[in-house]
């Protein structure tokens, strides 16, 4: 690897306009690969994405941006993906080039409905990429809050440290702190999982119930999400850590949370689909939750969050009755 990696960034949306952002700032060059051509276009007489995170304005001579997957691989040393996991392997799809020698790093909150596996797992058995060139790029971090330049916290990690330490400088910087773990697979589903969480704040907060509420469900979110991640990939860890109870806060409380958003409507009564209609956005929480669900058939933990929010998203039970029965649950 070279001691100045180019990098890709892989997506449209609003992580990867931030994730953009922030490596423009430390980079002299980054590749940006996305589908839609007439946002591409609008960038580069606009100097902003016109989807997501418009107050964001880039020096268009610091990005090469592309439709053409393959191209923005070719180019780069370390690719981040930054696009929904539904969507993962329809993009990989197009790929003709290798990914041989390059550096991948998620930024993706989700696990790959194809495989069932979250994002690192994937591209290890599918695509024989060793975990020392895989790496997670997570919070807890909302893309809004990095295009206001409000201070915010990223956790890097990758089982090779000098690589973790490499991604985490390019994205710091005066409102960017980023640390290293090499808890790749533990920050990865907790990634995943706190988007589900969220969602159950969503549906309880659109149902009626107060903060008092939101307290016990958050408090008792994290005890499950330690107990998931302890049976898919026990080590030591701390579950309080930023990584794992910061991400599953901010993603459960901020008003920019999509998944807490899609929950919210949920429990005021909107459809599944109605609900992604409206918010013309990804939940990758809803995904998640089949997943986890599915998942945990095998593993056995102890999740009635989890379980709640399968029976409301996928079997469509009454959340308030859901909800009540969940209540007795928690303590």
């Amino acid at each position: 690897m070279t001691d100045n990696p180019k990098f890709a960034v892989i997506g449209g949306g609003s992580w990867a306009t931030a994730i953009a952002k922030m490596l423009c700032v430390n980079l002299p060059e980054i590749a940006w690969y996305m589908r839609n051509e007439e946002a591409i276009q609008h960038i580069k007489t606009q100097h902003h994405n016109p989807n997501y995170l418009s107050s964001v304005e880039f020096n268009i001579n610091k990005l090469r941006l592309t439709s053409d997957l393959n191209e923005a691989i070719a180019y780069a040393d370390y690719i981040v993906f930054a696009i929904p996991s539904a969507f993962l392997s329809a993009e990989l799809a197009k790929m003709t080039v290798s990914l041989k020698d390059k550096v991948i790093f998620s930024a993706i909150k989700g696990i790959v409905p194809e495989t069932s596996l979250i994002v690192g797992e994937h591209f290890n058995k599918t695509y024989d990429i060793p975990f020392d060139n895989i790496g997670v790029i997570t919070g807890p971090c909302h893309a809004e809050e990095v295009a206001l330049e409000r201070l915010s916290y990223l956790t890097i990690a990758c089982g090779d440290a000098e690589k973790a330490k490499i991604v985490a400088k390019c994205l710091s910087g005066n409102y960017i702190k980023a640390k290293i773990s090499d808890d790749i697979i533990g920050t990865e589903y907790a990634a995943m999982l706190k988007n589900i969480y969220a969602i159950a704040a969503g549906i309880a907060h659109g149902i009626g119930y107060g903060d008092n509420f939101q307290s016990v469900l958050m408090s008792n979110g994290i005890r499950e999400m330690k107990k998931f991640i302890r049976k898919v990939h026990k080590m030591k860890r701390n579950i309080n850590d930023s990584a794992y109870l910061g991400d599953l806060l901010v993603t459960g409380y901020s008003v920019f949370s999509r998944n807490r958003m899609f929950g919210n409507m949920i429990g005021k009564g909107y459809t599944v689909k109605s609900a992604m209609m409206e918010m013309s956005m990804v939940a990758e929480g809803y995904y998640a939750t089949k997943s986890a669900w599915q998942l945990n058939q095998v593993y056995g933990a102890k999740t009635p969050i989890i379980d709640a929010v399968y029976e409301i998203l996928y079997e469509g039970k009454e959340a308030k009755k859901v909800f009540k029965k969940l209540t007795d649950k928690l303590d």
